[in-house]
C-alpha cells in the first residue's frame, strides 16, 4: 500500500472510513437530501435549475411497457449512454460510441444488438444495478464528446474529474483515467488510473494505479505528468457551486470535459471514497480542519471559496517535480 503504517497515515493527514462516515458524511449531509444525489435523474433536474451544465437528456424509461420505445431515443444520435438512475460505482452503465447501419458499438469495438440494449434496460428497471436492489428507471443521455486534450490519457473511455467539496470549498481533486483493466470505466477499484490534480492549476501532482505510483498510462504509455485539465477555472467553479445546489456539506462531484460544451456535471456522490488521498499522495484531513476553523465560511461566495482553496491547497505539479 502507498501508506504502510498508522504513524505514516497520521503524519500524512489521511482520513479513514470511520472518521469520514461519522465526522463528515453523518455530520454535514442531511439525510433528507440524499435522494437528490442518489438519483441521477433528480440530480440532473436540480443541476439544470442551478444552471449547471449536464449531458443532454435523450429520454427516460420508467416501466417495462416503455422498453420497446428505447429505439426512438437513440435513433438519430452519434452515440449514447444508458444508466440506472440509482446506480453506484459505475454499475449498469452502457456506453455506445458508434452507430453504423443500425448497429451499435461499445468503446472496445464490440457490438451490442438492439435486443441486448432492451434487455439491459429491463435489468435496470428490475433494480439489478441500483442501491439496495430497488426498482429503478433508465436514463438515456447524449454521448460526451471526448476533448482532444486528453488524447492518450484514457483508454476506451471518457476520463472524469472527482472533486471533493466541503462546505462549498473544493478541497481536493483527481482525474480518473480508464484502462483496459478497468474495462474502459473510470473506476479506481477496477484498475483505472487516479491522477491527483492541483486545485490551483489543474495540473497533475501524482498518479497511481491499484494504489501504487505510476508514471505512464499502462495502455497508451502517455506520460501522466503532462496531464493538464483545460478550462479548469470553470470546472472548479461548477464543482464548488454544487454545495448551494445540493445542500450537501461533504460531497463528491464528478465532472467531465466536453470538447464543445466544456465542463459539465455527471453526478454527485454523498459518500465519496477515500482513494483520492492516495491519488494526491497526501491526506485530506488538514484541509477539512482548516475549512472548519473558518468563522466566515458561510458568508463567502463561490468565487471567494475557490480563491481560498487555490491559495491554501496549491501543490507542486509532477511536471515541475520532474524538472
Amino acid at each position: 500500500m502507498f501508506f504502510s503504517s498508522p504513524f505514516k497515515l497520521k503524519k500524512k493527514g489521511i482520513m479513514g472510513m470511520n472518521q469520514r462516515n461519522s465526522g463528515y458524511i453523518g455530520r454535514y449531509n442531511p439525510r433528507r437530501l440524499y435522494p437528490l444525489v442518489d438519483n441521477k435523474l433528480k440530480t440532473k433536474i436540480i443541476a439544470r435549475e442551478a444552471n449547471v451544465t449536464t449531458p443532454a437528456l435523450l429520454g427516460v424509461i420508467s416501466m417495462q411497457a416503455e422498453v420497446e420505445g428505447v429505439e426512438q431515443f437513440i435513433t438519430d444520435t452519434a452515440g449514447f449512454v444508458i444508466k440506472p438512475a440509482k446506480g453506484s460505482g459505475g454499475k449498469g452503465i452502457l456506453v455506445i460510441t458508434k452507430i453504423k447501419n443500425g448497429r451499435y458499438y461499445k468503446p472496445n469495438g464490440n457490438e451490442e444488438t438492439l435486443a441486448e440494449i432492451k434487455r439491459h434496460v429491463t435489468d435496470i428497471l428490475a433494480g439489478l444495478f441500483s442501491l439496495g436492489g430497488s426498482a429503478d428507471v433508465a436514463v438515456v443521455e447524449g454521448l460526451i464528446q471526448f476533448d482532444s486534450a486528453f488524447d492518450g490519457f484514457s483508454f476506451e473511455g471518457v476520463p472524469d474529474v472527482r472533486v471533493i467539496v466541503f462546505k462549498g470549498f473544493p478541497v481536493m481533486a483527481m482525474m480518473r483515467l480508464s484502462t483496459a483493466a478497468s474495462d474502459g470505466k473510470a473506476n479506481l477499484h477496477q484498475g483505472a488510473v487516479g491522477v491527483g490534480i492541483d486545485i490551483a492549476t489543474g495540473k497533475a501532482v501524482n498518479a497511481v494505479q491499484f494504489d501504487l505510483p505510476v508514471e505512464r498510462h499502462p495502455d497508451t504509455d502517455k506520460e501522466l505528468k503532462l496531464l493538464n485539465v483545460p478550462k479548469w477555472e470553470r470546472l472548479i467553479y461548477l464543482a464548488a457551486s454544487c454545495y448551494e445546489m445540493s445542500g450537501m456539506g461533504y460531497l463528491g462531484t464528478d465532472m467531465v470535459l466536453d470538447r464543445d460544451l466544456g465542463p459539465m456535471l455527471l453526478e454527485l456522490n454523498a459518500r465519496p471514497g477515500l482513494a483520492i488521498q492516495i491519488a494526491n499522495g497526501t491526506g485530506i484531513l488538514p484541509r477539512l480542519k482548516l475549512i472548519e476553523s473558518l468563522t466566515n465560511a458561510d458568508q463567502m461566495t463561490v468565487e471567494e471559496r475557490v480563491a481560498f482553496c487555490k491559495k491554501h491547497f496549491a501543490e507542486t505539479p509532477l511536471v515541475e517535480i520532474a524538472s
